[in-house]
């Protein structure tokens, strides 16, 4: 296995409305706290937010995408939300090799999401199995 403890894997994405919608459209998810500005502003965020589940699919991403040479099966993931991602947020996925089980060809990754600001929004871990 290449892969050695510390490696780190990162990309960027930009929370747009569109997007937003599209989440909700390929989810099911209408929550009005998603899509509906005048009711969103009643709520303690002020303005909407994007679904949480939409931040975990830009974990999915990064893994994918960093290791799609090498095949893997993505095996769990958790997340602890930290703070609200806006439409219009910068979300930066960091994953960073905390653990490797060369018997199994298991990887844990711990995984941070932040904004633009630096905040951190998500925090997890992430395993993957690498398959032969």
């Amino acid at each position: 296995m290449d892969l050695k403890l510390g490696d780190s894997f990162s990309r960027t994405r930009e929370v747009t409305d569109a997007l937003v919608r599209a989440f909700a459209e390929l989810s099911g998810d209408f929550n009005p706290i998603h899509l509906d500005e005048e009711f969103a502003a009643k709520t303690r965020f002020g303005r909407r937010i994007a679904h949480g589940m939409l931040t975990g699919a830009f974990i999915s991403a990064v893994l994918g995408q960093e290791f799609a040479e090498r095949r893997i099966v993505y095996l769990s993931q958790t997340m602890r939300f930290t703070a609200p991602v806006f439409i219009g947020d910068s979300v930066t996925v960091t994953s960073t090799v905390s653990h490797i089980r060369e018997d199994k060809g298991i990887v844990t990754l711990d995984t941070i999401c932040t904004n633009q600001n630096g905040e951190t929004l998500v925090t997890g871990e992430s395993k993957v199995m690498i398959l032969p």
